[in-house]
């Protein structure tokens, strides 16, 4: 039985978009396409994808413009396609809801990394939902009632920003975060110097974290961070 997720591409440069479907099909997932962004959103509201692999740059609308309009329904996980050079691009994806990119060329291994994280996130908002007060992932915890976070049976003494940042990459696991969601998050606003107490923050919390700390956030450089999933028994497949 395929439990595989359906999956809309949404691509207009046809090489590319065979070469998404090829993979995803060779790998049993189901999938939809799109060739441009009014497409995308009419397959997205009537086949319900549970994945969205969304080139920014399509040739009627601009991909941002579908992110919104998929936000104002939805909440589905989508993952961005997008040339080197449009770092701005990326990020104001980000901010508009994606969930995170992939920069062209992008490698067939490195496609199928990024659908299994979105697929563990699934998962396991789908398994937490029952324990929304309490986040473990592999060795951290967090007690979202008592204020309080553990790594193993040791108590993290955080301070209320070090804690909030944490709460704010617990909460998004598997998501790019960019600067400006997060300052907005704990300063609310997003001004340069936000962003350089942001990365002292960010310091001071990774090494309260300890030799684990690049096990649970990934940095993206120039675009911001993400919470990894750590796997128990499994073995990750790391993303660069």
């Amino acid at each position: 039985m395929n439990n595989k997720p359906l999956i809309l591409v949404v691509e207009d440069d046809s090489p590319i978009r065979n070469l998404i479907v090829t993979t995803l099909k060779t790998h049993d997932y189901k999938y939809i396409t799109a060739e441009n962004g009014n497409a995308a959103i009419m397959e997205a509201s009537s086949h319900n994808p549970e994945i969205v692999l969304l080139d920014l740059g399509l040739p009627d609308i601009d991909g941002v413009e579908v992110i919104k309009t998929i936000r104002s329904w939805s909440n589905m996980p989508i993952i961005v396609l997008s040339a080197r050079s449009e770092d701005n691009d990326k990020i104001e994806a980000l901010d508009t809801g994606a969930d995170d990119y992939l920069t062209k060329p992008f490698s067939i291994e490195e496609l199928l990394a990024r659908l299994r994280v979105i697929q563990r996130r699934l998962m396991s908002l789908n398994h937490s939902n029952q324990a929304s007060s309490v986040f473990v992932n592999g060795n951290l915890k967090i007690d979202y009632a008592a204020g309080c976070a553990f790594l193993g049976e040791e108590e993290l003494h955080l301070t209320p920003i070090e804690y909030k940042l944490l709460c704010i990459l617990a909460k998004n696991t598997g998501k790019v975060l960019t600067h400006k969601y997060i300052t907005q998050k704990i300063w609310g606003s997003a001004w340069d110097s936000n962003v350089a107490s942001l990365r002292v923050f960010m310091a001071t919390l990774r090494k309260k974290l300890g030799n684990d700390s690049n096990s649970y956030i990934q940095t993206h450089i120039g675009i911001g961070y993400r919470m990894l999933k750590v796997e128990t028994n499994i073995e990750d497949e790391m993303l660069p």
